[in-house]
């Protein structure tokens, strides 16, 4: 089951952790790009719903993701610690860095984060 919340006017597909794991491109399709492409601009998802081979960018699998989040304008917001993930891959670190410049595709720790992150520039509250 997942959600539509409103954040600084922004709609919001927060996507329950206990839903089907994300292990390829269809499954993106189905279970995200699919429940949001009506109601939401931001499709928020717990880094556990997604297969580890996402977080080896060396599968491919994030990349072919990704781009389909763009294809359908889309953004995609990963949920949750990837500590783990961070610490055995040299790559990851620079693609969530470069991911968290961007206004398409976050890392981010939890909803608190993600709603600051949308704030309207001047109202995000300071972080700590």
């Amino acid at each position: 089951m997942s959600d539509v919340f409103e954040y600084h006017g922004v709609p919001v597909l927060v996507c329950d952790a206990d839903g089907a794991t994300i292990a390829d491109v269809q499954d993106a399709l189905d279970h995200l790009i699919g429940a949001a492409f009506a109601c939401a601009e931001v499709v928020a998802v717990p880094s556990g719903r997604l297969d580890d081979r996402f977080f080896d960018l060396s599968t491919g699998l994030a990349g072919a993701i990704l781009q389909k989040f763009a294809n359908y304008r889309l953004r995609l917001v990963v949920l949750g610690d990837i500590g783990h993930h961070l610490s055995a891959s040299s790559a990851l670190p620079d693609l969530v860095r470069e991911a968290n410049r961007g206004r398409d595709i976050w890392f981010m720790p939890d909803l608190d984060a993600l709603a600051d992150r949308l704030a309207p520039h001047g109202t995000r509250r300071p972080s700590g």
